[in-house]
């Protein structure tokens, strides 16, 4: 189906907030109570309409473990949105937030659009962090700011539709190059996805303790080299 854009989005935080079980209510409308946790990265993707116009969004998984930050910072680069995600039930996911955000930032276009997002509000009886402390730290930093349940589906495609809403409308405004960012996107994807299979393939073997592949990416005439060990893909 032809769209008039695309827009990549990266969702980012901690392990077990929840950020698989947006992205599945979001694509597929259906919540999955066991989830294994996120090895590298995950991928999904949705259109949308806004304003007349087919809207395609490119949807970026990532994992929360520390020793896959190196893989999450690389999908930074092309994306228009982030969607930063706390779970409302442990106070720590919500204290780690400005790591989180200063590694957004850091590594991304100036212009990308942030969501907070404080999930599984239907867990009220547990909550940690009130919603007016998620709400004071998006005026802190400049955030768009959503409670949502991945598990009622709340919110949930408010969060992802109001984070590309913001998008088109800076693009409107002239203030985002869509159409520049989607292209160093698609050849940093394809590259990063081909030493990432790699990683998975051989990550468990006990014997290499490390080791090196070189990948050539045939449509771009682009070589990469990766170096991983048994703590991760350096």
């Amino acid at each position: 189906m032809a769209y008039a854009y695309l827009f990549k989005y990266i969702i980012i935080g901690d392990t077990g907030v929840g950020k698989s079980c947006l992205l599945l209510q979001f694509t597929d409308k259906r919540f999955q109570p066991v989830h294994d946790l996120t090895i590298g990265v995950e991928f999904g993707a949705r259109m949308i309409t806004i304003d007349g116009k087919q809207i395609k969004l490119q949807i970026w998984d990532t994992a929360g473990q520390e020793s896959f930050r190196s893989i999450t910072r690389s999908y930074y680069r092309g994306a228009a949105g982030a969607l930063l995600v706390y779970d409302i039930t442990r106070r720590d996911t919500f204290n780690h937030l400005t790591t989180w955000l200063e590694d957004a930032r850091q590594h991304s276009n100036s212009n990308m659009v942030i969501m907070l997002i404080g999930n599984k509000s239907d867990l009220e009886s547990r909550r940690e962090v009130k919603k007016e402390e998620g709400e004071a730290f998006a005026r802190e930093h400049g955030l768009i700011f959503m409670e949502t349940s991945a598990k009622t589906a709340s919110n949930v495609e408010e969060a992802f539709i109001n984070t590309a809403k913001s998008i088109y409308e800076k693009i409107q405004e002239g203030v985002f190059d869509i159409n520049n960012e989607v292209t160093f996107s698609t050849l940093n994807t394809f590259c990063l996805v081909g030493c990432f299979f790699f990683f998975l393939n051989v990550q468990n073997s006990p014997s290499l303790e490390g080791w090196t592949v070189k990948y050539w990416s045939v449509p771009f005439g682009y070589r990469i080299v990766c170096h991983c060990d048994k703590n991760g893909l350096k």
